[in-house]
This record gives C-alpha cells, structure tokens and sequence, in this order.
C-alpha cells in the first residue's frame, strides 16, 4: 500500500479513542519515543519534561526536569506490565545517570498502576528502597518542543511530504498515531507497519541520538 494523505487519515481514525496512559524516563528521549511507538498496542506518543518543580520546563531551560515518553496505549491490547517489561529493558536499573535530564524514573498516575509497578518490582527481585531508578507518581507531564517529537522521521520527505498533504501540521503530526509506527520504522525497530508500502530501495536505518 502507498502512503498518502488518505491511507494515514484512515489509519489515524481507526485507532482506539479509550486508553491509558504511562510515562517513563529512559535517558535521551528520542530512543524511547521510537521504542515504544513500535509497540502493538500503544496508540500514541510524545516526549517531553516531568518529575521536577520548575514552571513551563524547556529544553534549554528544563530545571530540575527529566527527559521523558509519554504514550496512550490501549489497555485490552497491551498491559501496563507489558511497558514496564520495556522500560526496565530500556535501562540499567542499578545506574542512575548524575546528570537529573537523563535519569531513569518510572512514574505512576493511578493506584492501580502503582500496585502492578510494585507487584513488577517484587517478581523481579527490585528493592524500591534501593533500586537506582526513581519511582514516583506523575504531578505533571509538560509536553516539548514540537521539533522534538518524531524526531527520527526528520528529513524523511517520503513520510513528511504525505503527512503534510493530509493537512497535518506539527502538532497534529505529534499526535497522529500513524507518525508514532512510521518514527519506530524509520529508527531501525523490526515493526510491521500496515499502511506502509515502502520506496525502493529503502532500507530503516540505525536509530539517531
């Protein structure tokens, strides 16, 4: 199948409007967005700021932030333990960077993501008094800088070019669940994308940091 404009507005309104949310931190925040936008299941992601104080956190003034992948994922196709399987796969749970923008933190918005998190960290043998990675509830997640999100699929005309056909403007590119698989493909993650046919001669690539 060809990418136009038709085939991701198709694909986009097809996806589950009921979901759940999660948020980690994993370091640099354009690995996990492709990670986890490979993921059967997750419907939606974005990068950006949380488990600090400052107000109105930027990239070049983030505070006492960190780095972090917020994604919606649909509950009957994915569990929350499934993502935390990821997330611990995505880091060493006994380092924890000096440097508080790229530090590891599991957050939870809900008691009963915080019972899984804590069943999770007692099958797997994790001491939460002593695990290097931080585990906190969300307070408040503020979204970055739109040239931040997708940010693998820079420079990729064949993808950007059909996207702004469908009247998708960067927000709506941030949003789109069709861009989350496409930034996952293009990063080298082994994804079948559905509504993809791709160019010749086109081979994904290493992930870019």
């Amino acid at each position: 199948m060809v990418l136009t404009p038709t085939v991701l507005r198709e694909y986009d309104a097809s996806t589950p409007t009921e979901t759940a949310t999660a948020t980690f931190g994993l370091g640099c925040f354009w690995g996990p967005d492709a990670t986890f936008g490979a993921v059967d299941g997750v419907v939606k992601t974005r990068v950006g700021y949380a488990g600090g104080t400052k107000d109105e956190p930027s990239y070049r003034c983030i505070g006492d932030h960190t780095e972090v992948v917020q994604l919606e994922y649909d509950p009957e196709q994915v569990a929350f333990r499934e993502l935390l399987d990821i997330a611990f796969a995505e880091h060493s749970p006994s380092h924890q960077p000096e440097k508080r923008q790229y530090q590891h933190i599991i957050f939870t918005d809900s008691d009963s993501q915080r019972q899984t998190l804590d069943k999770y960290l007692d099958t797997n043998g994790y001491d939460p008094d002593t695990i290097g990675t931080r585990l906190e509830p969300l307070s408040a997640f503020h979204v970055a800088e739109l040239y931040h999100q997708k940010f693998n699929l820079s420079g990729k005309r064949w993808i950007t070019e059909p996207l702004e056909k469908a009247g998708y403007d960067d927000r709506a590119i941030r949003e789109s669940p069709a861009a989350a698989k496409l930034n996952a493909h293009v990063a080298g993650h082994d994804i079948t994308v559905p509504f993809l046919s791709e160019p010749a001669g086109y081979t994904p690539g290493p992930q870019s940091t």
